[in-house]
């Protein structure tokens, strides 16, 4: 009988992970199926992008998935069971009433995060996010409204929000462009990192109100911490991201925050059939610190739980992926950009990289992580390898179970 996989969600972490696994293991062992509500892949680090009118090249799953034995539904996820191991799924390809049950033996949730108002009165009302690309979309539409001088605030000081300003300013030199930081601008960078960044930023001409604390958003301006208010005709939302919330409402374990509890193979700590990926899990790395919502940390974790899961229904040997960083790609604009090179948990080093070679190398790994998703079965040896008859741990459990009756 075959390993039925579902992969939910079909973001970087999810589609590498479907991929991957078609690539370890024999078709006719298991079906694979890959759930997602949109036909194509969106390049979700390229938002700030979309958001300004750039236009980003189309890849569509019909085609990238093509002859890999991946399965692709367009559905929408409404609801998991991961007691009786199904799954409900909404949508053109839910059948004939539109509404399906799928049935799994193993599960890869990657449903991935979305934006977070973080609760911020008039934030979900006035305010617009570039989490994904229905709100970069309606981003772009509103910008493209705006006449000379009005002003955009972009809130939040971290890596999104960086880029969604400078790449604002410099798309639309007309508008009057702040930016809202909690702290320092750019604190966490290395001195070289913090004052290639300050000169960019001024050179845009974009107003940075640091230590500010946006505490409300109208129409027309966000209220801070302090009872100020900067005018906004735009306001853009980049404070964090917020996970789907489907996990929460299952019998998983999962951390305050919604997200699911792993061990180091991203296998549910509380259901083993479960595997979560990307922003949807709660990851230890290096130093134990938790690995954050990023790109960069969703591609290994799905190597490491497609890896895991072919190892463990062909009986191989366990691999384990290093789970650790190297630099933060940051585009400021087209033309300038920063890559501040980090330990392996995330702490700026002195060196970086700035200029017109740093916005080419972001461009590359934007370009590198877009192709490995587009070709998920052209990075890896081609054999496939045989679901074993039983699997090694089914007959373990079932030595144990015995023993202890």
């Amino acid at each position: 009988m075959q390993q039925r996989i579902i992969v939910l969600g079909a973001g970087y972490a999810g589609a590498i992970a479907a991929g991957r696994l078609a690539k370890r293991l024999h078709r006719e062992d298991v079906t694979i199926t890959l759930v997602n509500a949109e036909p194509d892949f969106v390049e979700r680090v390229r938002m700030h992008q979309l958001a300004v009118g750039q236009d980003l090249k189309a890849r569509p799953f019909s085609e990238m998935f093509a002859g890999t034995g991946v399965r692709l539904k367009l559905a929408k996820v409404t609801a998991v069971d991961v007691d009786r191991r199904t799954v409900s799924v909404t949508g053109t390809d839910a059948g004939p009433s539109g509404v399906e049950e799928l049935e799994y033996d193993t599960l890869v949730y990657a449903l991935g995060s979305g934006w977070n108002p973080q609760g911020v009165p008039g934030t979900a009302e006035h305010a617009h996010d570039i989490a994904g690309r229905p709100g970069a979309l309606r981003l772009r539409e509103r910008l493209a409204r705006l006449t000379a001088g009005q002003p955009v605030v972009v809130v939040g000081g971290g890596l999104t929000g960086l880029e969604a300003a400078t790449e604002i300013a410099e798309s639309r030199p007309d508008l009057d462009v702040a930016l809202a930081a909690r702290g320092d601008l750019g604190d966490w960078l290395s001195p070289k990192g913090r004052g290639h960044l300050r000169k960019v930023v001024d050179g845009l001409g974009i107003t940075v109100h640091e230590h500010t604390a946006v505490t409300g958003v109208a129409a027309d301006h966000v209220t801070t911490a302090d009872g100020a208010t900067v005018p906004a005709a735009v306001t853009v939302w980049t404070t964090g991201f917020a996970v789907h919330p489907i996990a929460r409402a299952t019998s998983l374990e999962v951390t305050d925050t919604g997200q699911i509890v792993v061990d180091r193979t991203m296998r549910s700590v509380s259901h083993p059939d479960v595997y979560a990926i990307g922003d949807a899990a709660s990851v230890t790395g290096p130093a134990d610190k938790p690995l954050r919502m990023s790109c960069a940390s969703g591609v290994p974790t799905a190597w490491q739980a497609a890896d895991a899961i072919a190892a463990r229904l062909t009986g191989g040997k366990i691999p384990e992926v290093p789970l650790r960083y190297f630099n933060q790609c940051i585009s400021l604009g087209r033309k300038q950009g920063l890559i501040q090179y980090v330990t392996a948990d995330d702490r700026a080093v002195r060196a970086a990289l700035t200029g017109r070679t740093a916005a080419l190398y972001k461009e590359l790994v934007c370009k590198g992580a877009a192709w490995g998703v587009a070709n998920p079965t052209m990075r890896m040896p081609t054999r496939r390898r045989r679901v074993a008859a039983e699997r090694p741990e089914a007959s373990s459990a079932a030595t144990t179970a015995e023993a202890a009756a």
